[in-house]
């Protein structure tokens, strides 16, 4: 029994460790560093190309519930990220480099695992996964395209600048996390503060700012996906749409002044050793001079030393309320499956969960086995029903979050309680889930 995975990405390398660790002989094909795409920067496997954090990892953040089901169902890169994680208060952020050596190292290291160094210009015959993620190539773009007889859609995400530590001012700069979390030396995030002035100009700059002008490929009729919007594209919407977006200075006090800011610029840790730090939010296609020039005028980045500028990049996703069952199987033929940002979900631990639900789902075919559909009361569970039942017309990639989940019996008023029955009730549902599978046996 033999399945090939198709792409090295988060959804690829989550899905072909899944189906080794059921007995399944896999070949993982990645194109990397033959041809290498305008993100990446390595050869390595599972590389992070935006930020270097996975979202929330409190128990009751929609990110947070996914993560455990995910660390409950054995998954790899929760094991690797929760081995090469750096401070991001109630975040789950990680080592870039270390997190991909490590994912690397145990994919190399499995004995059921090939991986071959190859690009794959073709839909592969047999089981197959396609995880190819949001820079899948132009050859096999376009033979997906006519395997699936339905019309790509296009986005762009844009990459966030970092910077180095050693160049922020911490005169003006401090350490602090939204409402005190964080570790006990004052937080895990460096933070800017802006005055109502200071707010004012850096808006009225970035949204005059030269933008890097769209290729052939960048077509007029482009949409800007929500969750990684350009900073100056949010800006356009009005004075306020940064104060209330990623300047948002709630939960914060600046220790020099004892105030909360107008607004604030948040830095996170990009590296184990903190000495680079990415400006959450930040996505960009400006030019880079101008980001220079603009972000220079947040206070405490006056001396910025950029070591990465932001860029835009494609994004491709499938229309899969039409295409894709919520096995992750391809309506069309029962052996092919989608995972990741290629199957229409959003995000870092999106892509990996559709990635395990797709190698599992791909063992248990090769193996004559029922295949899951996951209960819709599960975070995983819900997400993958959504985007296989959306409105089709209207289809945006998502993310988890718990408007996804079916409503509680009984309504909770108060948001916390609220999302901590939503996530009690979804723990419950997957234990449920998994009891009733004879066999199946989580390898760790």
């Amino acid at each position: 029994m033999r399945l090939n995975v198709v792409g090295g990405g988060l959804a690829g390398s989550e899905a072909a460790w899944q189906a080794a660790q059921r007995g399944i002989e896999v070949i993982l094909w990645e194109m990397r560093p033959r041809q290498m795409t305008p993100a990446h920067v390595s050869d390595k496997l599972a590389e992070l190309v935006c930020s270097n954090s996975l979202g929330s990892d409190l128990p009751d953040r929609a990110s947070g519930v996914l993560k455990a089901e995910l660390r409950r169902l054995g998954s790899l890169l929760l094991a690797c990220a929760d081995e090469t994680r750096v401070p991001a208060g109630g975040a789950l952020a990680v080592g870039r480099e270390r997190f991909a050596v490590l994912v690397t190292e145990r994919l190399e290291a499995h004995p059921l695992i090939t991986i071959r160094r190859e690009e794959v210009t073709h839909v592969p015959e047999g089981a197959t996964i396609i995880a190819t993620g949001p820079l899948t190539s132009t050859a096999l773009s376009e033979d997906i395209a006519r395997l699936v007889g339905a019309e790509y859609l296009y986005f762009y995400d844009a990459i966030a600048p970092i910077v180095t530590r050693r160049s922020i001012n911490m005169e003006i700069a401090f350490m602090a996390s939204r409402y005190g979390r964080g570790d006990d030396e004052g937080g895990d995030y460096i933070n800017c503060p802006m005055d109502k002035g200071q707010y004012d100009r850096f808006v009225e700059a970035l949204i005059s700012a030269e933008r890097i002008e769209l290729r052939d490929f960048e077509r007029e009729d482009a949409h800007f996906f929500e969750g990684c919007l350009p900073i100056e594209v949010m800006a356009r919407r009005g004075p306020d749409a940064l104060v209330f977006g990623p300047l948002r200075p709630v939960g914060i006090v600046n220790p020099h002044t004892g105030q909360r800011p107008y607004a604030v610029v948040q830095l996170r840790q990009d590296d184990a050793t903190g000495t680079l730090y990415n400006m959450v939010g930040f996505q960009t296609n400006l030019k880079w001079p101008e980001q220079r020039r603009v972000f220079s005028m947040i206070p405490g980045l006056e001396r910025a030393e950029f070591v990465r500028l932001g860029q835009m990049h494609r994004n491709t996703f499938l229309n899969a309320p039409r295409l894709l069952r919520p096995t992750m199987q391809f309506r069309g033929r029962d052996n092919l499956f989608f995972a990741g940002q290629l199957a229409g979900v959003e995000g870092y631990i999106g892509s990996a969960a559709t990635g395990l639900l797709a190698g599992i789902n791909a063992a248990r075919l090769l193996k004559g086995q029922t295949l899951w559909i996951l209960p819709p009361e599960t975070m995983l569970g819900a997400l993958v029903h959504y985007i296989c039942h959306a409105d089709p017309e209207h289809f945006q990639p998502m993310k988890a979050n718990f408007g996804l989940l079916p409503p509680l019996d009984v309504r909770v008023r108060e948001r916390r309680r609220r999302c901590n029955s939503y996530a009690e009730r979804a723990a419950t549902a997957l234990e449920n889930f998994l009891r009733e599978q004879p066999g199946e046996g989580i390898v760790r």
